[in-house]
């Protein structure tokens, strides 16, 4: 009891002060990422706290499973340089005998990366799509922004204001360039301003000028005008439904057993196996050299982890391409290295006891 406790109660402490440190890195970086992605256009400036929650829930199982092994290693890691893991051997508890109590402590963490990885992660990548999808689907009018060069919704225009007014509907300084066909017309003002007519959007420009090239046929003209009104399009054209297997539950995954769904859905499964796998490594793995030093034992850690999960995402392109199947993929790869973990366990522990049994007797 006091040698499960004791296990635990350090675990839990590793595994906080390791999760608040990852978190803090990732958000930070993610931060960094949306918002040059909002500077770039592609998200809401006011949501980017929003795109930011959603993309860590989706990085939460990595984040969970990383920690879990980083604790777990530190945790054994300091037993083994303290000599406490030699009193525990000599006390008859073995390597086996720390599975349990390993176990135990990470279950909960494992049944949280289960469910973020199957439910959460397609239902995070779900709630950035239709944020970044209903911002770019927003009208040419809420697109403009002052001091910047704005392409439409269609993509057939691109407007320009320089803004020095406090009205939200009115601006000077305007230009806008249209592309419709074989005809290509730029239009520049002094001013403009927003007006509704009969439910309808009117964009009115004053004291400006309208150069229009039709290159079909050939021909210039120039117009100048004291007031030129331009009817708005304020339809929002619609969403199509994206086909990207990242988008779809696991149960759509399940119905639909196609080559990317699979690959898919051996990501999300791998990312559940991945943490039962990263327990038992942690603990055939870890050992102290006093020559190299305790920081050692983290260093394979993250380079274990890091192999892992390319070879995750390896096997999803293999799956994709056809190149292997699902249940071959999970038996090779997440079978394949928990057979290691078990026949390294084993070995460590008969090797201790090896050594144990020939310990040469001490003669008075």
């Amino acid at each position: 009891m006091l040698f499960d406790s004791a296990l635990r109660k350090e675990l839990g402490r590793s595994f906080g002060a390791t999760l608040v440190v990852l978190i803090t890195i990732v958000m930070t970086v993610l931060l960094i990422r949306t918002l040059g992605q909002a500077s770039a256009g592609r998200v809401n400036p006011s949501e980017v706290m929003l795109v930011m929650g959603f993309t860590v829930l989706g990085h939460l199982p990595t984040i969970l499973t990383l920690s879990l092994f980083v604790a777990i290693t530190a945790t054994l890691t300091r037993m083994y340089a303290s000599s406490e893991m030699v009193v525990w051997f000599s006390c008859g508890q073995g390597l086996s005998a720390f599975v349990r109590p390993l176990l135990r402590f990470a279950w909960p963490v494992l049944l949280a990366v289960v469910v973020l990885a199957l439910l959460v992660w397609p239902w995070s990548h779900q709630q950035i799509r239709e944020l970044r999808d209903r911002y770019q689907a927003r009208g040419d009018i809420e697109r403009v922004a002052p001091g910047r060069f704005i392409e439409s919704a269609s993509g057939q225009r691109v407007f320009f204001i320089d803004k020095d007014t406090a009205d939200a509907y009115s601006g000077s300084n305007i230009f806008i360039a249209t592309s419709d066909g074989g005809v290509e017309s730029v239009v520049s003002a002094q001013s403009g301003r927003v007006v509704t007519r009969d439910a309808e959007r009117f964009l009115e420009l004053e004291h400006g000028s309208r150069l229009e090239v039709n290159r079909t046929q050939g021909t210039l003209r120039m117009t100048e005008f004291a007031q030129y009104s331009n009817r708005i399009d304020a339809s929002i054209p619609t969403r199509v439904r994206s086909d990207s297997p990242s988008l779809a539950s696991t149960f759509e995954l399940l119905l639909e057993p196609t080559p990317r769904n699979q690959a898919e859905l051996s990501w999300r499964l791998g990312l559940a196996l991945a943490g039962f796998n990263c327990v038992l490594i942690a603990l055939a793995a870890t050992r102290v050299n006093p020559r190299v030093g305790r920081s050692a034992g983290l260093v394979f850690a993250l380079f274990a982890f890091t192999t892992y999960y390319n070879l995750i995402g390896a096997g999803q392109n293999w799956i994709a391409r056809q190149r292997l199947g699902l249940g071959a993929y999970l038996l090779l790869l997440h079978g394949g290295i928990c057979l290691a973990a078990l026949v390294w366990l084993y070995w460590r522990q008969r090797n201790w006891r090896v050594r144990r049994g020939n310990r040469p007797a001490v003669t008075p």
